[in-house]
């Protein structure tokens, strides 16, 4: 069983940043690609960001390319996301997931074998 623990959320004021972290309990996050997804307020869970097990391939929804970066240390078991020029449609419940095959920075959430709790964004206009 994996955990895993999302913080970093908070309020910005549009065009502010905030990073994002996510730390996984056990000793094979190195094997694992990671993902970043959101949920608005009324919406279905959308996915953000995924990156692949040794970080060499990461993947973006459009509509936060050149804006968020993700990355990961797997030294800390942790993967973050840099989000930067943050709009007021950026506000949501942001989660952190792990897909145990590694291989593929998917951006499908079936691939995804874990999944944090969750933590919120709220951007000010």
């Amino acid at each position: 069983q994996v955990q895993l623990v999302e913080s970093g959320g908070g309020l910005v004021q549009t065009g502010g940043s905030l990073r994002l972290s996510c730390t996984a309990s056990g000793h094979t996050f190195s094997t694992y690609a990671m993902g970043w997804f959101r949920q608005a307020p009324g919406k279905e869970r959308e996915f953000v960001a995924a990156i692949t097990f040794g970080g060499h391939t990461t993947t973006y929804a459009d509509s936060v390319k050149g804006r968020f970066t993700i990355s990961r240390d797997n030294a800390k078991n942790t993967v973050y996301l840099q989000m930067t020029s943050l709009r007021p449609e950026d506000a949501a419940v942001y989660y952190c997931a792990a897909d145990t095959s590694g291989v593929v920075a998917g951006n499908r959430e079936i691939e995804y074998d874990y999944w944090g709790q969750g933590t919120r964004v709220t951007v000010s206009s």
